[in-house]
């Protein structure tokens, strides 16, 4: 079995790098997204989880993607890799869409309930995943920056 080599500078990372990038870039990208769906720029999209693409999916598919080119398909890290990807994206556009449903519901049933009442009136936050759309968009994006990434690297 062939040995991972141990790289004690970070700043050397390649994986690390990649996925940093992947995620930073995803993050920036949801300005221009927003802008499209609302007309108006929002820059608090760029610190918030949710919206297009999914930072997480651009993330986690980059790490798994740059694992895989620089360390190897057939290391366990890339199982690894893999098998935590397939949990991210399945939570991203799953259980975490779901739930921002869920928060968008009982908004509204508190705004019928309360109206005109001295209630609190914080909201909860209804965006927390995402669609498959986002998701995938997210994958692709991950993909495509591992790609240039270990092309520029190699």
């Amino acid at each position: 079995m062939p040995e991972i080599p141990i790289n004690n500078n970070i700043l050397g990372n390649s994986v690390l790098i990649t996925a940093l990038v992947a995620w930073t870039l995803a993050q920036i990208l949801k300005l221009p997204a927003g802008y499209i769906r609302a007309h108006q720029w929002q820059w608090s999209l760029i610190f918030s989880a949710g919206g297009m693409p999914s930072s997480h999916s651009a993330l986690i598919s980059a790490t798994t993607l740059a694992i895989g080119l620089f360390h190897g398909f057939g290391s366990p890290l890339f199982a690894l890799a893999l098998a935590i990807g397939m949990i991210v994206v399945y939570d991203a556009a799953g259980i975490r869409h779901q739930a921002g449903k869920h928060a968008q519901k009982i908004n509204l049933m508190i705004d019928a309930l309360f109206q005109g009442h001295p209630v609190s009136d914080t909201a909860l936050k209804e965006v927390l995943g995402h669609t498959p759309l986002e998701a995938l968009m997210g994958v692709v994006l991950g993909s495509i920056v591992a790609v240039v990434v270990w092309v520029v690297l190699r």
